[in-house]
């Protein structure tokens, strides 16, 4: 097939190949979004279990499951085999789904256990898929791609989710499963392409180093090298998971509280926008060919982002930017910090200094601790104390968690950049000034 002499043939065009492997990320991420966020478009309105609203129960239970799957994800997705992905990814997929149907059979409220269960295989997707993109030249273009799938599919598949519901009679129960029955023929064509996409060339590890597993000894060695900037990536990266998974869990309630509620178009109004251009301007990065140049422009883009979120919510809360505008503008900054951390910033660090390993590693140490971090603001939002509507305390938590990003973004770069500065340097050498 044609498709296939793209992706693998010796005359393959690299920009269409590049293309091609991050339309399949794209919509291989997108379909798995389809397993797992639908049912926050659903209100289960006046069902409560233990005094507690029971979506909040959903979402809790779901989230802690996804937290779950992120800590196994660190060792399994580091050690994981390259002709192994396209099984742990059927059998990840499928078990969320089976969870799904029991959701849908089970009574409330005994079917909150089945959307832990769905959490529990899907946080490891992300590595499975990555890995087959990683450690090459195109990798910024690719993985743009495949990160602007969760900025536009948890809006569409929410919107689908709805239209079952008010269009067609879907009850609120059967609506997450039949709305990823829809995904599952995507899903089995992304695969098959990310299947025939070649191993990367002499020439991309010659630029990006090579990337292989990575054993308990291999992990150990990295941290040890690199621990006070992991330390601070989590930091920044958990306070950037808490803000973007709370608006992406309670979207519905928040637009509810800023007069959209049942809007089913407000889902894709913002998202959509918030891709396209955090697509372009994350896939640009591609051009800087100095790694080290290119990690710094990552922590730049972070730290704009994060005070583009601060911003937003600044305008909207004296005036000036209407609810649209607002959770628009905030979402686009929270995602132009978020994507550089799931695309190019450990792909970029990885190949500074040259680190044979795989992104998969440091992103899930990076990425269980921000849903610890988002399952820990959810309980104490509502088991606190706070009386606080659900827009006000989206608003003070991005204020609040970004300004701290902010923060932090300054002092990884300067890390960062003394500590290649260091690596540099000739051994017997004084470091420059």
């Amino acid at each position: 097939m044609r498709v296939v002499s793209w992706l693998s043939g010796p005359n393959r065009h690299p920009v269409i190949a590049h293309l091609l492997a991050g339309g399949a990320a794209f919509l291989a991420y997108a379909s798995m979004y389809a397993f797992r966020k639908p049912f926050t478009a659903a209100s289960f309105e006046g069902m409560h279990f233990a005094g507690v609203d029971y979506k909040v129960w959903l979402v809790i239970a779901q989230v802690l499951g996804y937290m779950l799957s992120k800590f196994r994800g660190i060792t399994w997705i580091a050690e994981m085999q390259r002709h192994s992905r396209a099984r742990a990814l059927a059998g990840l997929i499928g078990f969320a789904w089976v969870a799904l149907l029991g959701f849908a059979l089970t009574p409330a409220p005994w079917n909150i256990a089945f959307l832990f269960l769905n959490g529990l295989p899907l946080g490891m997707v992300w590595g499975v898929i990555f890995g087959y993109l990683e450690g090459r030249r195109g990798t910024e273009l690719m993985a743009a791609c495949m990160c602007a799938s969760f900025i536009v599919a948890s809006g569409v598949v929410k919107s689908i989710g709805m239209w079952l519901m008010v269009s067609h009679g879907v009850s609120e129960f059967w609506m997450p499963f039949a709305t990823a029955l829809l995904f599952v023929p995507s899903l089995c064509l992304s695969v098959w392409m990310l299947e025939r996409l070649p191993p990367p060339s002499a020439a991309d590890i010659a630029a990006r180093s090579a990337r292989v597993p990575m054993d308990a000894r291999s992990r150990r060695a990295f941290l040890l090298r690199f621990l006070p900037g992991v330390a601070m990536i989590v930091v920044a990266y958990v306070a950037l998971t808490i803000a973007r998974d709370f608006r992406d869990n309670f979207a519905a309630e928040i637009w509810a509280d800023l007069g959209r509620g049942g809007d089913a178009s407000v889902f894709t109004a913002t998202e959509v926008p918030i891709a396209i251009a955090v697509l372009l301007i994350t896939a640009c990065t591609m051009a800087v060919r100095d790694n080290l140049k290119a990690l710094m422009l990552n922590h730049l883009l972070i730290f704009i982002g994060f005070a583009t979120a601060v911003l937003a919510t600044w305008l909207h809360s004296i005036g000036k930017l209407d609810s649209l505008g607002w959770i628009g503008g905030s979402g686009f900054g929270l995602y132009l910090a978020y994507v550089p951390y799931n695309s190019t910033f450990f792909e970029r660090m990885l190949a500074t200094f040259r680190v044979a390993g795989n992104v998969g590693f440091v992103m899930y140490i990076a990425d269980s601790s921000g849903y610890l971090g988002s399952v820990a603001i959810i309980l104490f939002k509502e088991f606190g104390g706070m009386h606080l509507s659900w827009a006000t305390f989206y608003a003070d938590t991005v204020v609040t968690l970004s300004s701290i990003g902010m923060l932090i973004t300054l002092s990884s770069a300067i890390y960062f950049k003394t500590k290649a500065r260091q690596a540099s340097v000739p051994a017997g050498l004084p470091t420059p000034a």
